[in-house]
């Protein structure tokens, strides 16, 4: 009776390199150590980061957590090797989550999972959310490399973050405060920010446009280059204003999925409606370009897309100059866009009105 040969099988035969991610997680430890703050030791590798919360400062802190990931903008990162930016971008979708509550940043944590691990990939990726985080404040702690062949197609990846950050109890902003005569302001952003690309890659390949096209609406600029700038991260600018201008900040809206129409309401209490005057601010071209590619009304716009508004602020009216003159003084581009005013429809808690003087 003959026996058939037996295979001789090992961890590495399923396409899981053990040596290759113990050397990737040696490579990116000092881009780690850039962002170590007081708070913490940044020695990746262990089973769990520590953080001392007791040297922060606070007197009574309620803790904040944020998830969130890049969407299918990664794969137009992965198509133009844009690896850095969406680590920025990861960064940002947390961080600005968690100021939208008030929050200082403590600390983050990175999720990347791939069909097969690339270092030299991987590592742009990291150097990207070391970046996004020494711009908010905070420290990268630790993460996981997950290597899965058959999950993922071999060039492909995905990412996940995770952000703590803390706000003194008196401080949250949580929007209770906010009532009629509240005004409106818009911090601009850098273009589509993570949200909105499932669309934007329809667009592209029903309509044949190459990442690598130069730009119709921006002389010189690559269409890809546009499309994967960085989210703006709006920490440092945001907790400047609370910190100079007490009880003057109300409410904030990261505008993320969703648009306007999702985000804005999260931060409103009820029997209140956000006026948003649309003419209020110029349209970046990056997003007139693609609303005519793609033949979009100005609702799936506002829908859909930040039309150029990363960030909503809810403000008290005798403080907005102050307030407005502090976020210009640190960096953006401030638009009063609106107001709130006193509704009795619940589930009407936001008008966009001379939307046909811009985006129709």
């Amino acid at each position: 009776m003959n026996k058939s040969k037996k295979n001789n099988y090992s961890y590495g035969s399923s396409g899981v390199d053990v040596e290759l991610g113990r050397k990737f997680v040696e490579m990116i430890k000092p881009l780690a150590q850039r962002t170590k703050t007081a708070a913490n030791t940044p020695e990746l590798g262990g089973f769990g980061a520590v953080f001392d919360i007791g040297s922060c400062g606070f007197k009574d802190p309620l803790l904040i957590a944020a998830t969130d990931g890049v969407g299918t903008k990664l794969l137009l990162a992965e198509e133009a090797s844009a690896h850095k930016a969406v680590g920025i971008d990861l960064v940002a979708m947390c961080v600005n989550d968690l100021v939208a509550q008030g929050a200082t940043p403590l600390f983050f944590l990175d999720y990347i999972a791939a069909g097969n691990l690339d270092i030299s990939v991987g590592t742009q990726i990291i150097e990207g959310i070391a970046q996004g985080c020494k711009e908010a404040g905070c420290a990268l702690i630790g993460g996981e490399t997950a290597e899965m062949p058959g999950m993922y197609a071999p060039e492909h990846y995905d990412l996940a973050g995770f952000a703590v950050g803390a706000v003194e109890r008196a401080a949250i902003i949580d929007g209770k405060k906010i009532e009629a005569g509240d005004q409106l302001i818009g911090l601009a952003s850098t273009g589509f920010h993570a949200n909105g690309f499932s669309l934007i890659r329809k667009i592209l390949t029903s309509e044949g446009i190459d990442l690598c096209d130069t730009s119709s609406f921006s002389p010189g600029q690559a269409i890809g280059d546009a499309l994967l700038k960085p989210t703006r991260i709006y920490t440092e600018s945001i907790l400047r204003a609370l910190a100079k201008v007490e009880n003057g900040i109300k409410g904030l809206a990261h505008i993320t999925g969703g648009g306007f129409y999702e985000n804005i309401p999260r931060t409103l209490p009820k029997q209140t409606t956000a006026i948003i005057d649309a003419s209020s601010w110029s349209p970046p071209p990056l997003f007139k370009w693609l609303q005519r590619a793609g033949n979009l009304g100005w609702q799936e716009m506002f829908n859909t897309f930040n039309c150029g508004i990363g960030m909503v602020v809810v403000v008290e009216p005798t403080q907005m100059e102050a307030i407005t003159a502090t976020l210009e003084e640190n960096g953006e581009t401030v638009s009063h866009i609106g107001e709130i005013q006193k509704s009795s429809k619940i589930n009407q808690q936001i008008i966009i009105q001379n939307f046909e003087t811009q985006w129709d």
